[in-house]
This record gives C-alpha cells, structure tokens and sequence, in this order.
C-alpha cells in the first residue's frame, strides 16, 4: 500500500486515545477539488486520508493528529470525535454529484479494496472496537447523508470491517407513531444520538438497509434494528 504525501494544514493535537474510524465520501466534483479544500487553510477541513477512484492513497493528516473531519458529531456518548477517530474521504460525487441518470456513482473496486487495505493498516495500529467504525452519517445523522447508502458495507464487514449482521427475516405491520419495541433504545445502543429520532432512524437505513431509505420504522426496520443493536451490543472488544 502505497501513501502520497499531500499535507494539509488543517489539524491540531488531539485530546483523546484514538478508537474510531469514520468514513466519508468526498462528495464534489472531482477528487483534485477535494483535495484542493481539504489543504486549502480557510477551508478549515480536512481528513487524515482520501481514497481515489483508482485506488490511490493520498495521505494529509499525520495520524497523531486531530484532523478536522467529523464536525459537531457524536457516537455512543462521545464527542469531539475529531479528536478520537481517524478520517477517511472517498472521492465520489455521492448525492450532490449524482449519475447524468440521476443514480448515486458507483464505488470501483480498486477503490474499495484500498479503503479496506487502509482501514486494516489503521485497525492494526490502533484499539478500534468493530462497533467504533463508523460511517458520518452515523456519527452526524441530522447533518450528514455520508458514504451514502451505496456505500458496500457488507464487502468491508467481509474482510473485518465493521458489523453487518445478515438480515432477519418475518413480516409484521407498518409502525407510524410511538416507541414499540424500544425504538429509541435499540438505536441509542447501537451509538446513534437520539436527540432526534427521525434522522437516527434514517441514517440506520441508510447503513443497514440501503434499499429501504423511507424513514418509517415498519416491520423490517425494527426486526433489522433489533438484530444490529443484539450485534453491536456482543461486540465491545477492540479489534485485533
């Protein structure tokens, strides 16, 4: 695996251990434009990595540092992740930059197998649970819509990248108001700020069940919700 120095000026000291990974696409129009903001000193943004298309690494942020990616965020209780995650941007266009046919950009293969060499590389140095990898709309529900739900979650949790739980199947009736089953809890277990349910609920779909982005919480929702909050709730042990 091979790293492009490209330093960005955009970081400062952390003030935590590091055991979080978030995951980003760049979501402009071109990855040289991406680049370009995240060393660009008034951008005030930045990310320790970004992946192009063709599988290059481009590396601005030492991971000793705190890169300025997460934004107001929180995960499982914590903030200031900048200050406890490493960042990487993925150069794609995602919702802002759509397909001419309206569709989300693919991701192509060397790019995904070099997030997973890189993600590896970084889990390998630091004490990141699985249930700490996330992606920003995970960590940001109401601001952020990040990697998108195109993103292949499965592919990474595949070469142990995260958790993806096979989905469960059964049938049930449409939920529209109320908390059946502990919704808030289930999603609050898993790590998702709760102050606002309705964007929690949608950046759940948008990671664990990428063809059903709705909003409502109907029977496959919450049979889905329960079996990630089961599987993130056995998983608290950092990775190897």
């Amino acid at each position: 695996m091979r790293l492009e120095e490209t330093p960005s000026p955009n970081h400062d000291a952390r003030r935590h251990k590091v055991d979080l990974l978030v995951l980003h696409y760049t979501g402009m129009a071109s990855g040289q434009a991406a680049l370009d903001r995240m060393r660009d000193p008034e951008s005030k943004v930045s990310a320790h990595y970004m992946v192009w298309e063709d599988g290059r690494i481009a590396q601005l942020v030492d991971e000793a540092r705190r890169a300025w990616h997460a934004g107001l965020s929180s995960w499982q209780g914590d903030d200031d992740l900048n200050s406890r995650s490493i960042g990487i941007e993925i150069v794609n266009g995602g919702h802002d930059f759509p397909l001419p046919g309206g569709g989300l950009p693919p991701y192509p293969d060397a790019q995904i197998d070099a997030v997973i060499a890189l993600s590896r590389a970084i889990l390998a140095r630091h004490a990141i649970p699985q249930s700490r990898i996330a992606a920003h709309s995970d960590i940001a529900p109401k601001r952020k819509i990040d990697p998108g739900e195109h993103f292949p979650w499965p592919r990474l949790a595949a070469a142990g990248i995260g958790i993806w739980p096979e989905e469960a199947s059964g049938a049930g009736c449409v939920w529209m108001g109320g908390d059946p089953g502990g919704l808030n809890r289930q999603l609050g277990a898993i790590g998702y700020d709760i102050s606002d349910v309705p964007a929690a609920l949608l950046a759940f779909q948008r990671r664990f069940l990428p063809d059903a982005v709705t909003g409502l919480a109907d029977a496959r929702t919450l049979r889905r919700l329960a079996h990630v909050a089961e599987a993130y709730s056995e998983t608290s042990s950092p990775q190897a």
